[in-house]
This record gives C-alpha cells, structure tokens and sequence, in this order.
C-alpha cells in the first residue's frame, strides 16, 4: 500500500475530531439532533482550518445508516466510501476546474432530479466556491434557493466575500476562524506520539508557530520534518528543514539592542547571512518576538503561553521584556515591519537589517515627553525654585506661541563665579546669564517678561508693567535668593528692586482696548501660572511672547 500522508491519514472522521472550530461543530451536531438542517451551507475561512473536512463529516452523518445522526458510525459503505471519495451520491467537485457556466448546467443542475442511488441524500460539494463566474452563480442561484427535497449544497471558500450576497442570503454561513498555536501543538504531539516519533515541545510549538493558524499546513510540515530526521527530531532539525530563524539569534538581536551593543548587531546581521537565512523572514520574526515581548508588558501573566515562549525561553524573554517600556516596542516594530518591506527592493538586504538594528538602538535614547516634563518638573522643585501654584478651576483652551529665548549678551562666567571688574553692563548680562543657569522656568517665567532690567550703582531693578503683578510679586519672593547671587557677581552688596509701572502715566487706551490688553494680561498670567507651561519652559529654553484663547 502507497504512503498515506499525515494530512490525509488523520484527517477527522467525525465533529469531535475537528481542531478549534467548536462552535461550528456544535451548531451542526445540533441541527442534525433536532432535524432542523438547511439545504445550502457556506464555510468559509483560511486555508487548512477544516472546511472541507466538515463538509464530508456533514455528508457522512446525512448519509449514515444510523442516521440523520450526530454521530456517524463510520464503518457502514455509506461512511466508508464518503470518507474514501468515492461515494456516487456524493459530488466533490472543484469550482475552479468547473468554473464556467456550462459546466455548471452539466454537473450540477442537470442530475439535480436524478433521486439518490443509495443514499439519502445527493450531496454536492463544492470546494472554493469563489472561482465560480459570474453567469454560474447566477445558474445556480434558483438550484440553492429552492432545491429539491433530495439535494444538499455544501460550498467552501477562503474568499467570502467574493460569494454574491444573493447566494449567501439563501444559504447557512459558517465562518472558520484559524487555529491556535496551542490548539495545533497539541495535536501534533498526538500524531507523533501515535507514529512513535520522538520531539520535543519546543520543535512541535516551532512547527505550529510557522503554520499560521493552519492545521494542514502543520501536518504537512511535520512530514517534511520526519522525512528529514526519521524517528528523532530536534528543534534545529525543524528550523534547518522549514527554513525558520532560530529563536538563539532573535534574542541575541533584541539582548544587543537592549544592551546598545553595535558592534553585537552588526555581528548577528553577519550571523544571518552566514546562515543563508532570509533577511525578510529574519525581520518578520524579530517583529513577532517584539510583539512577543509587547504582550508581555502588557499582561505579565502570558508568560506561559506557548503561543509567546517556549519553555526554555521564558526566563530570558521575562529578563528582555523588563529592559523596553511599551514606546521602544512600539517605535521597533514600525522599524522592524518597514525593513521588511525595503529590503525586498534592495540591492544589499543585509545593510537594510543592520541599519534597522541601529536604528532600533538609537530610538530607545528617545524619552517620552511626559517622562521629560515629569523629571523637569521634579528637578525644579528640588532645585528650590519658586513656582506659583496651579489654578484650580479649568484653565481655558489656549495656544501658547513660545519663541526662543534670546541668548545673554554674554556667556556664562565659569564655576568660580563673575568678574567682579566688570562694568555694569556685563555684571547685568553675567546675573542674568546665572539666574537662567540656575533657575531656567524662573528666569523664562519671570526675568525674561521684565518690560526694563537696569542696573546701578548698588541696585538692580525689574520693571514690570501694571498687569504683571504676579510676576512682580514672584521676584519678590526670591528677592533674598536673587541678592545672593548678585553679591557674587558684583562682591559687594547688590539690592534687588521689582517695580511696576503706574497705569495712569500713560496715556489711557479707549475701553474696548483696554479690555482687551486686560484679558491678554489675564491669559497670559494663567498661561504662566498653568503646570504644563511651567514643566515645558524648563525643558525647552524659550519665552512665552503671546497668548491666544482658542
């Protein structure tokens, strides 16, 4: 007897048998308990999920001498010759190869009034249904939505969509959906223990892994595997005769971007190509462990899962996954992915992959911003600097259009301090200079909106314009700090003055103006006195020059 290969030889027999589609099954053991069965059925879904497995368990249990039944004997000519393909009431026939209209005529709707030979019902199944043309289903639109009492449709599709909705409106649709990792590991370790085949986990879980939610595709992929290795396989037997990408380099690679080793990467980039592996694959595969790991920092407890790590993996995986926050995951899967796709175009895939190594390890150096204006705002207050409290109410929506900050006139005095010969005009600019040093959101806040800074003698004073007496008043509670800073630059004692200018010396603005300048004061004072704006001033050296409500 010719080898029977392992797709066909354990093919399910009956619903129970069918892997992952339980919802499927269980609605048609039902119908068939109940009687309550249609004449037209849809399954559809991916390659290699069962489909026409069901459809021949479906035409056994119509056909079984015990039945209608749920389940079907599987011993009786009926059963047999269903399962074996050659029972004459039952037509598989391949839409495909019968795509055309006449074909159809001929095939099905001319022996629709021949009664079953034998059994009980004439069953047609047709298998990718899709490929039938247009004028075919439309042949076979009246055969479906009014059958005779002995005919059954069974039609199977990997496209839905491309079924008219006139013919999926007549007919019972089932949707298969792929198959878990687990699902198909685990039957797989029920075949090879039944053929008496040694493997261990880890090389089950990498052929299930590459099917794809595909059942048959990991039946056939083991008996590629047990045609290379005989009774023993290994997990690097499986990856040499799949053509997988070793899970030691995926890790590898990720361990060297999260140690920010280059040379590491460019090393494992090398390793990939010495093992002739596809660049492609060895992109989409680190993309997956970087899912992997995503999965992880979302719900620790995956861990476990086979579908995430293998046995022998989890305790590094665990290890890796601590060292990314979910932003360094999510920036290296977009690197990853477009690699993927650039480097079917290029003409030296392999500097494609290590460029998106490098890439992936410079982006790690990015920090969220809210990290940024969190540590800004951490640092300022620990600095001692002053900060007018937030507002308690809801703050308006409004635009803040920041502007670089002017530079002072001259560069900051070295760590010893000012030059005390200096004369007034750079004793000024070298106190501003280390009050933007020391205190930057106090010097953006405060300093840099003064209308005029002078400085005299033995005093400096901060002009302030009528609206801005908060600002005025800030100065004053860090007048005493300003005076320390002011005695070193000048080595004497310095008095620090803040004023304000009086509204009635200047010519009085008509009302509507002056409602208006009123409002922008007000805006502009809760701008400043606003948290964010106070955390991004000290992160960004800039000045607010304007505020708008928007």
């Amino acid at each position: 007897m010719s080898y029977l290969v392992i797709a066909r030889k354990w093919r399910p027999q009956k619903f129970d048998d069918v892997v992952g589609q339980q919802a499927v099954t269980r609605t048609l053991r039902n119908a068939l308990a109940s009687g309550r069965l249609a004449q037209a059925f849809v399954f559809a879904g991916p390659r290699g999920v069962g489909k026409t497995t069901t459809a021949r368990i479906l035409a056994r249990a119509l056909s079984c001498v015990k039945g209608p039944t749920p389940d079907p004997c599987g011993v009786c000519e009926a059963c047999v010759e269903i399962a074996e393909g050659r029972d004459m009431d039952v037509l598989e026939i391949d839409a495909a190869t019968h795509t055309g209209v006449d074909n159809v005529r001929e095939v099905i709707i001319a022996g629709l009034s021949i009664v079953p030979v034998r059994d009980r019902y004439k069953i047609f199944i047709i298998d990718e249904v899709h490929q039938l043309s247009g004028p075919s289903f439309n042949a076979l639109l009246k055969s479906i939505e009014e059958p005779p009492p002995h005919v059954v449709f069974m039609m199977a599709t990997t496209e839905l969509d491309r079924i008219p909705e006139t013919v999926r409106s007549r007919s019972q649709v089932f949707e298969f959906r792929t198959i878990g990792t687990k699902a198909i590991a685990d039957q797989l370790r029920r075949i090879v223990d039944a053929e008496g085949i040694t493997a261990p986990d880890e090389s089950l879980q990498l052929i299930a892994r590459d099917a794809d939610g595909s059942m048959r595709d990991a039946q056939s992929k083991l008996d590629q595997v047990i045609a290379f290795t005989g009774k023993t396989m290994t997990g690097e037997d499986v990856a040499t005769v799949l053509g997988l990408v070793g899970r030691d380099l995926l890790l590898d690679a990720v361990q060297a971007v999260a140690d920010e080793d280059a040379p590491a990467a460019f090393a494992l980039a090398a390793r990939a190509v010495e093992m002739g592996y596809d660049l492609r694959a060895v992109c989409r595969e680190l993309a997956r462990v970087v899912r992997d790991l995503l999965v992880l920092s979302v719900d620790p407890s995956r861990i476990s899962d086979p579908e995430i790590a293998g046995e022998t993996e989890r305790d590094r995986l665990k290890a890796l996954a601590g060292r990314f926050s979910r932003e360094d995951l999510l920036r290296a899967f977009d690197v990853l992915t477009r690699a993927e796709i650039e480097i079917r175009s290029a003409a030296q895939p392999r500097y494609q992959l290590e460029m998106a190594l490098l890439r992936w390890i410079y982006l790690r150096k990015l920090v969220p911003i809210e990290d940024l204006i969190a540590n800004a705002g951490g640092g300022a207050i620990a600095s001692g600097s002053s900060r007018t409290p937030p507002i308690k109410t809801p703050a308006p929506a409004m635009m803040a259009k920041p502007a670089a900050a002017p530079p002072p006139a001259s560069p900051a005095p070295a760590a010893s301090g000012f030059s005390r010969t200096s004369p007034e005009g750079g004793f000024k600019d070298a106190l501003l200079a280390e009050i933007c040093k020391s205190k930057g959101v106090f010097y953006n806040m405060v300093v840099a909106q003064a209308q005029k800074i002078e400085a005299a003698g033995d005093r400096v004073t901060f002009t302030f314009s009528p609206a801005q007496r908060a600002l005025r008043e800030q100065l004053e509670q860090n007048r005493a700090w300003l005076e320390s800073l002011a005695q070193q630059a000048a080595g004497r004692k310095i008095t620090i003055v803040g004023v304000q200018t009086d509204a009635s010396a200047t010519p009085a603005p008509n009302e509507s103006a002056q409602k208006a300048a009123d409002k922008k004061s007000a805006l502009r004072e809760q701008a400043l006195a606003d948290a964010g704006v106070q955390a991004m001033l000290e992160v960004f050296p800039a000045e607010i020059r304007d505020v708008e409500e928007i």
